[in-house]
């Protein structure tokens, strides 16, 4: 979620980012990986813009990535490959505060190949710069601000001001969901007008995915019930009746467990066996 909101507001706002990365208010129009590849690129965090001079490759992450130096490596050659005579800046953009190494890596290095790249570490970043570009606001509440609540009513003022509907129900949407990050989901609906959030493209594809996992989530749900239930119909048969404590201990079990627990009860010939068998399978 917060991989596709940031890579929503670099294409959407990328002058913005060009200003912010590249020191030039540049446009700049989305580069496929496809464009690039040999093999699959993983492509949720990517975002690769282009303009005839420069290639602009950002990756923003919420956790540290040892394989990052190596990522930046690959991609820059394939680019290279691709548009061997035009300029290429390298960022990865971390968001949440780390005291990991690897959030200061900022080269490939193996014997006869060196490779470097840029590192922000948000929460370093003047908070100042982030209130002046419309595209930049939603990151604002995760700079080195002393105050993030005032942070986020600041940004939300500037949202306000924002005079077309569309890109103000985009920010505020993208705002909400990186503020998250940091604040509580409460604050931030007292704080942004969650009418306006509602009508932003963003908004709604989190809403559809999220949907999505829920309904997953209830499918799943709803097989392990019926599992256990099941389970505990056979374990009647075979052993007797099933104390409320090893109930509660066979409803804790996840749809693996469970399904183990079926082939296994075929042997079960008293209640000790099912209570040996969770014991050794580590169940409370």
């Amino acid at each position: 979620m917060f991989d596709s909101t940031c890579k929503f507001l670099a294409e959407s706002f990328s002058s913005d980012y060009a200003s912010w990365l590249l020191g030039e208010s540049i446009l700049l129009t989305e580069l496929s990986p496809s464009e690039l590849s040999l093999e699959p690129i993983r492509a949720d965090a990517l975002i690769l813009l282009t303009s005839e001079e420069y290639t602009l490759h950002v990756e923003f992450q919420t956790e540290p990535d040892p394989n990052m130096p190596y990522r930046m490596a690959d991609y820059r050659l394939r680019v290279y490959r691709r548009f061997p005579h035009k300029q290429m800046k390298q960022v990865v953009v971390y968001l949440t505060p780390s005291n990991s190494d690897y959030v200061y890596q900022t080269a490939f290095e193996i014997p006869g190949m060196r490779h470097e790249f840029d590192v922000i570490r948000l929460w370093e970043q003047p908070t100042q710069l982030f209130l002046e570009s419309t595209g930049l606001l939603p990151l604002a509440v995760l700079t080195n601000t002393p105050d993030q609540a005032q942070t986020l009513r600041q940004v939300a003022e500037r949202i306000d001001a924002v005079p077309e509907l569309r890109v103000q129900s985009n920010v505020a949407a993208s705002t909400g969901i990186l503020a998250g990050l940091t604040l509580e989901k409460d604050f931030i609906n007292q704080v942004l007008r969650k009418e306006i959030m509602q009508q932003s493209v963003i908004y709604q594809e989190w809403k559809e995915e999220f949907l999505q996992e829920g309904e997953q989530t209830g499918i799943l749900k709803g097989k392990l019930e019926g599992e256990q239930s099941l389970i505990l119909r056979q374990l009647t048969r075979r052993i007797g009746d099933v104390s409320p404590e090893l109930r509660s201990q066979i409803q804790s079990l996840s749809l693996d467990q469970i399904e183990a627990l079926g082939e296994a009860l075929l042997d079960f010939t008293e209640s000790s066996d099912l209570v040996d068998w969770l014991q050794e399978n580590h169940t409370d």
